[in-house]
């Protein structure tokens, strides 16, 4: 049993994750939000899970880091500075970072990666993701995460990186890599990889129908990290994928 201090407790992810700790193995020993402060609680808990905002996340990391308490990490849309602070928290604790946690959506990352090992630069690459009209950041965790397995699968930068197209843009360019967000109704988070060439094209898409998928991801997380070594974890290291 993991006892986990939650914060963004009030927030869908937070609510998905309450209901779903119980059938996980996991117990909820602090539920916090907006306003509340995670140090009167974090001693009772094994982990802490944060789902909260991308401003609030790197003073818990150093809270954690200061109670020796492990980090699983949902927030997205960090800046570089706010991510270099968390990061240096990884010195003292383990963290897992993911920008999804479904279990399909990871695998999504690992047959990314392998096609774009696979496919050289002749393969067009377009990201494209939809989410509910609520989301902040745009684009999600999940689609920055996927550029970021192509760029690194062929070896280049972000400057081959263009976010949605508007006017006369001209033919589109070898080895560009071209990320798009959609935003609408209630759609919970919609994925697509497509690697189009001359003849033929490739999709991989995931597509979550449930929070619970992230919430039961999350929770696998919490419980993997327990007893870890200090450092920085992703997804892929919870499902053995590396």
């Amino acid at each position: 049993m993991a006892n986990i201090l939650l914060n963004g407790a009030k927030g869908r992810m937070g609510q998905a994750i309450t209901a779903a700790a119980p059938d996980a193995g996991c117990k909820i020993v602090s539920s916090c939000d907006v306003g509340d402060n995670p140090a009167e609680s974090i001693a009772a808990a094994d982990v802490v899970v944060d789902f909260s905002f991308r401003d609030i996340t790197p003073a818990l990391a150093e809270l954690c880091a200061k109670n020796a308490k492990p980090l699983v990490i949902g927030t997205t849309g960090h800046t570089p500075q706010q991510r270099e602070q968390i990061l240096a928290c990884t010195k003292t604790i383990p963290i897992v970072w993911a920008g999804n946690y479904s279990l399909g959506v990871n695998l999504l990352n690992y047959l990314t990666k392998i096609a774009a090992k696979i496919l050289d630069d002749s393969y067009d690459v377009e990201i494209v993701e939809m989410h509910h009209r609520h989301k902040k950041d745009a684009p999600s965790g999940t689609a920055e995460k996927l550029k970021q397995i192509v760029l690194d699968a062929r070896g280049i930068g972000e400057d081959s990186v263009i976010y949605g197209r508007k006017g006369l843009v001209g033919e589109r360019p070898r080895g560009e890599v071209a990320v798009h967000a959609l935003r609408g109704g209630s759609v919970v988070g919609d994925h697509t990889v497509m690697f189009a060439a001359d003849g033929e094209r490739l999709e991989l898409t995931h597509k979550a129908a449930d929070r619970k998928v992230f919430a039961l991801g999350a929770l696998r997380a919490a419980r993997w990290v327990l007893g870890k070594p200090a450092g920085l974890y992703g997804m892929e290291d919870v499902l053995n994928l590396k």
